[in-house]
């Protein structure tokens, strides 16, 4: 290689190898990307009444697991349009839904005559 075409590679690996020094602290500095995380809430049906674990969660994906201890009848629990199965006396079922705003979410029994008789209330996304 004559001195010439050495001092035309040299600038070119400077500039490559500062640039790698410069970009290599910020790539290892990134962040890992947040998500959402996931929320747990038992929700036992008995007596014309639900009972929830919590009565708020964050923003993300809820499941909410519904368990019936109401003997001889079964109930479903429907929140921000979304219902679950009909749930037998004894028996157990999850509604997994995703809240991606806060904000106050009511939650009922869409069996006819539930409601009014006490299956109902309000979920916060905080």
């Amino acid at each position: 290689m004559s001195r010439r075409s050495v001092f035309r590679v040299v600038p070119a690996v400077l500039a490559a190898l500062t640039l790698s020094a410069v970009a290599a602290p910020a790539l290892a500095q990134a962040e890992p990307v947040a998500h959402a995380a996931a929320t747990t809430i038992n929700v036992t049906a008995i007596n014309f009444k639900f009972k929830l674990s919590a009565s708020s969660a964050k923003p993300g994906t809820v499941t909410f697991k519904i368990t019936n201890k109401a003997s001889g009848i079964s109930h479903d629990f429907q929140i921000d349009g979304h219902t679950s199965k009909m749930v037998a006396g004894g028996k157990s079922t999850t509604l997994t839904v995703k809240f991606s705003k806060a904000g106050s979410y009511n939650y009922k029994c869409t069996v006819p005559g539930h409601a009014a008789l006490g299956m109902k209330g309000s979920f916060k996304i905080t």
